[in-house]
């Protein structure tokens, strides 16, 4: 690797040092997001507050199917949970700690799931 690659612009803001391309549009395994074991098959669901002002929000990694599947089960869960959430970057979330009716439902639909973080 050369260290003459390009890490910031200012028209993309950061880029991955491995492929060149702006940080939310890498596709290189060196990119957390497309990491192999968000492709293992197992659906895991954690509970965060990091970067929420202290607001609990279920996460649900590793869910297989395309943006239109996501949403459709995202929307399923939101109403099942009786709050709000989104997709984010193939990631459902769901507002507040729902972690155990999220996991049972997740598991009656026929998914492995695991509780991942604490």
């Amino acid at each position: 690797m050369s260290r003459d690659r390009l890490v910031y612009s200012s028209q993309h803001g950061r880029t991955c040092p491995h492929c060149g391309r702006p940080v939310k549009q890498c596709v290189c395994r060196a990119n957390p997001r497309t990491a192999p074991r968000d492709n293992d098959g197992v659906v895991r669901v954690k509970r965060e507050i990091a970067g929420r002002r202290g607001k609990p929000v279920t996460t649900i990694h590793g869910v297989p199917g395309d943006e239109d599947a996501l949403r459709e089960l995202a929307g399923a869960l939101k109403r099942r949970c009786g709050t709000g959430g989104t997709v984010k970057d193939s990631v459902i979330e769901i507002q507040g700690d729902h972690r155990d009716v999220v996991i049972g439902e997740l598991e009656a639909k026929g998914y492995t799931v695991k509780r991942a973080g604490g």
